[in-house]
């Protein structure tokens, strides 16, 4: 049986971000069925119009494609400033651009994790509205919030807490639900 292919995207592009330990634990929480690629968007260039005029930029269109290709999409992000941060928001903005925008019917589910106590809610309400216009079938529940997230993971980017890991489990199958669920929609 083939495994659902999962991209990941980090809205963090820190190397040891809450957040990449974050989407790190929900790749060893999923079923057998599931196997998940994080990707990277370190090539997107900031937003242009005059530069889509002449098409896409390659890391644009890369990451484009594999966001087609996939079955689902998991995406972890820390909440800047009460939101998206600048540099994801910026890339969200790029992939929306076209007719054949890749997140349309792409299932999607949302983690986050934060010092705080509220483990990045805010973001996760900011990214379901932008996702919303994309026609992503976003995953509504269970939702993840890992809030003091720092104490949760040690220092190699382990998750310490079993509390946090049954969580995430919990969402993962959840969401290989959803993806054959949507599949099934088509």
């Amino acid at each position: 049986m083939k495994k659902l292919d999962i991209v990941g995207l980090c809205g963090s592009l820190r190397r040891a971000s809450l957040n990449r330990m974050a989407l790190e634990l929900a790749k060893a929480s999923m079923p057998a069925s599931m196997q998940l690629d994080v990707v990277e968007w370190r090539e997107v260039p900031p937003f242009d119009a005059d530069v889509l005029v002449s098409g896409f930029p390659p890391g644009v269109q890369a990451l484009r494609d594999r966001i087609r290709r996939c079955d689902g999409v998991v995406i972890a992000t820390p909440e800047y400033n009460f939101s998206v941060p600048g540099m994801f928001k910026n890339t969200l903005d790029w992939l929306s651009r076209g007719e054949d925008q890749p997140f349309a019917h792409k299932p999607v589910a949302i983690l986050s994790a934060s010092p705080g106590p509220l483990g990045g809610s805010r973001v996760q309400y900011e990214l379901r509205k932008i996702l919303l216009f994309v026609n992503a079938m976003v995953l509504a529940k269970p939702e993840v919030f890992i809030g003091g997230s720092g104490a949760k993971f040690d220092a190699a980017g382990a998750c310490v807490d079993e509390t946090t890991r049954g969580f995430v489990t919990a969402q993962m199958l959840a969401f290989e639900g959803w993806v054959q669920a949507v599949q099934r929609m088509r």
